[in-house]
């Protein structure tokens, strides 16, 4: 993987709506994860576990206590590393998160990524509120820091997250140790790679004030607005170019409020006007994922995923967590053991072909769309006629018209895998 340019735009982006901007009485959840374009996504099921008291957990750089209980989890990831670009557990938590640069200096040191805070907080948390509550206790314990992406060039940030459940969602934005939280409870939310919560501060790092105060940044006096205190003055271009993403996508949430579905999340991660669905030099969006998370307990919560490169060219395919749930092969790449580069000192100087079945049968069919007008079209029908298949049988789930069998429910990611890799055949 060629080095990047530092200053290449690069971009996530973070949706979430909540009644009564959404059309049924759900929290919907959506992110594309934007890296660079020949990094391959992987979807992972990691099921429930038990572990021994005081046993460790090694993290893509550093190892962590392990707790004695893990939560079931699907994951979107780089999958040269061990944490998660977003993910969902058993309970309905999602969380997305985004790059950020601050006025506090990035960490080279190697500590957690933003990713593995990410996936430990799912494992580990059975609500949004708590899952904040994960994060800055590992953040706190252990830092964030080391690069961020499979490449001899150090590539560090600093991480801003959007969490959400059945009931409520939270911005988490950080800036090294310290941070500040806000709580939604309803309309819309977007987060790109900018800092965003002003003083609408609902929780934050208890030195946080002091801190700015010390470094010259906040003079103390008035509101405190933790994105005018924490953000640099001068901004780099990949951080200008986040702005108009981040309006666009305000924007577009703000024109489908009281109206928005499943798949009008999926049409917003497909907007390349905006930069929102990204094809940018050495950067694309690599994965993408929407969540719809029922206000009703009884119903369950569909996780849809692509675990393929741009999303206005591949199929997103409902995931449901259940008895018998388990990975499905296709989306997982191969692994490399104390040989993969990422293990290996100083790290990342050689490369490993880590395509799954899926990404490479896409990588062929995306050829085709651009070479073979005639059958790229009909590919791109077959895409869309699967995916709206898999969204009417969400429907007729949610409206109780589709009742099926527990294993049914949690093969289904995998029977929609299969399908989209035969049409690739």
């Amino acid at each position: 993987m060629a080095s990047l340019d530092p200053d290449t735009p690069r971009s996530c982006d973070c949706f979430i709506s909540m009644p009564p901007a959404s059309a049924i009485p759900a929290v919907i959840f959506a992110k594309n994860s934007d890296r660079p374009r020949d990094e391959v996504q992987e979807v992972v099921f990691v099921p429930a576990g038990t572990h021994t008291p005081g046993s460790r957990l090694q993290c893509t750089y550093i190892e962590v206590e392990q707790v004695c209980k893990t939560h079931a989890v699907i994951l979107s990831r780089p999958s040269w590393l061990w944490g998660a670009e977003m993910g969902a557990n058993e309970y309905g938590v999602c969380i997305g998160n985004e790059a950020v640069w601050t006025k506090e200096p990035v960490g080279e040191k190697e500590a957690l990524l933003g990713m593995d805070l990410l996936r430990l907080a799912l494992e580990r948390s059975s609500s949004a509120q708590e899952a904040v509550q994960v994060i800055t206790d590992l953040l706190e314990h252990y830092g964030q820091g080391g690069s961020c992406w499979e490449d001899p060039k150090m590539f560090c940030y600093h991480n801003t997250f959007l969490l959400a459940d059945r009931t409520e969602a939270w911005v988490l934005e950080t800036a090294g140790r310290l941070w500040a939280a806000q709580r939604i409870q309803e309309g819309v939310r977007n987060i790109s790679n900018q800092l965003s919560i002003g003083s609408d501060i609902s929780a934050e790092h208890p030195q946080l004030r002091s801190h700015a105060q010390a470094q010259g940044w906040w003079d103390g006096q008035g509101a405190f607005n933790f994105a005018q205190v924490f953000s640099l003055a001068q901004q780099p271009v990949r951080m200008e170019a986040a702005k108009a993403r981040f309006q666009a996508g305000r924007e577009l949430l703000q024109q489908h409020q009281g109206s928005i579905t499943a798949e009008v999340m999926m049409d917003i991660l497909r907007n390349k006007e905006s930069g929102i669905c990204m094809d940018s030099g050495g950067f694309r969006t690599t994965g993408s994922m929407v969540s719809i998370l029922p206000r009703d307990p009884a119903q369950p919560c569909i996780h849809f995923l692509t675990a393929t490169p741009d999303p206005a060219r591949s199929v997103f395919k409902p995931f449901v967590f259940g008895m018998g749930a388990t990975q499905a092969p296709q989306v997982l790449s191969p692994t490399f053991g104390a040989q993969d580069p990422v293990r290996t000192l100083p790290r990342f100087q050689t490369q490993v072909d880590r395509q799954h079945t899926l990404y490479r049968g896409h990588q062929l069919a995306l050829a085709l769309m651009e070479s073979e007008q005639e059958r790229g079209k009909q590919l791109q029908q077959e895409q869309q006629k699967l995916e709206q298949e898999g969204l009417e049988a969400v429907q007729r789930l949610l409206t109780g018209e589709w009742t099926p069998h527990l294993q049914e429910l949690s093969g289904l990611f995998q029977v929609f895998v299969e399908r989209e890799s035969q049409a690739y055949a």
